[in-house]
């Protein structure tokens, strides 16, 4: 594994919420008048960028989740974070279009607006061969991975080009989503064919939202959010388990960060948690000079 992860851009790693990550020091009141709205928060990394957007200052944050009880959870830590943030709830599965539309229309009608998306909503089943895999539960990855992200954008984004445009009058930034991906993607792994697959298209998707819509005032982003040991993360063999290292709140700062208007330079483009963000930044030029960090087939001649 770390032969494949020389591949990548030689920056610090952080595992844990670091300054300029900290929605509640470097980042405060970054998300100040913004509404929010996250798909899959109902524990995790979804949780934990729920309460990192009510630290930081957000008017409002709506979850949705198919857990009742674990939606009414994290409520309550996102109200004892920041009793100003607003907090609503819908019951939703990411792989129905009616479900995800009737909760964003929901998130519009009570708090006015969606400024930012988190598609945090995933799932990862048993690794198996492909020749030994289950039809419906290989393609179950992508209902939930893609068909799912897909959902959140088609029914958000109109309100984020809304958003966008609104906030821009005021010289701030705003109509930032996040796509769950994953350093999977990278990969080629034996019996991840489904999961790695899926999310090495959305770092697909998310290259297409940004050309069809980055003239809207559109920044979407596919994020690793780092090796976390969530529920999801312990499906892998337990072999991988070692590099589940992470905390939850280093993605859910770092989701902030790209939502702050700071990495607007890197729409459209893969990026993780992991990576130091003044490293990154300090990579600007030459990411854009030489289209880094998206999926391109270039061959050495």
């Amino acid at each position: 594994m770390s032969s494949i992860q020389d591949q990548f851009p030689d920056l610090g790693a952080h595992h844990a919420v670091y300054e300029a990550i900290d929605p509640k020091s470097g980042l405060k009141d970054s998300a100040s008048g913004k509404v929010v709205f996250i798909a899959g928060a109902s524990r995790g990394i979804g949780q934990a960028t729920a309460i990192a957007f009510a630290e930081a200052g957000a008017k409002a944050v709506y979850l949705t989740a198919r857990s009742e009880d674990a939606l009414q959870e994290t409520q309550a830590l996102v109200s004892k974070a920041n009793p100003q943030t607003q907090c609503a709830y819908a019951i939703c599965d990411v792989t129905s279009a009616e479900q995800v539309e009737a909760a964003v229309a929901d998130c519009v009608a009570k708090f006015g607006s969606i400024d930012a998306v988190d598609a945090n909503a995933g799932y990862l089943g048993p690794w198996v061969k492909i020749g030994e895999s289950d039809p419906e539960g290989w393609w179950w990855n992508w209902e939930v991975n893609v068909r799912g992200a897909y959902h959140v954008i088609r029914f958000t984004l109109p309100h984020l080009i809304e958003s966008a445009k609104r906030f821009a009058a005021e010289d701030r930034s705003s109509g930032h989503l996040i796509l769950l991906s994953s350093i999977g993607a990278q990969f080629l792994m034996m019996g991840a064919s489904d999961y790695q697959t899926a999310k090495h298209a959305i770092n697909r998707l998310c290259e297409f939202v940004q050309s069809d819509h980055g003239e809207d005032g559109i920044k979407c982003f596919a994020i690793h959010p780092g090796g976390v040991s969530t529920e999801l993360g312990r499906n892998m063999p337990e072999a991988m388990h070692e590099y589940l290292v992470d905390e939850p709140e280093l993605a859910a700062g770092f989701a902030v960060w790209l939502c702050s208007g700071r990495a607007d330079w890197a729409k459209g483009r893969y990026l993780s948690a992991t990576w130091d963000v003044g490293e990154l930044a300090a990579l600007r030029d030459d990411i854009l000079q030489h289209d880094l960090l998206v999926n391109r087939l270039r061959a050495k001649v």
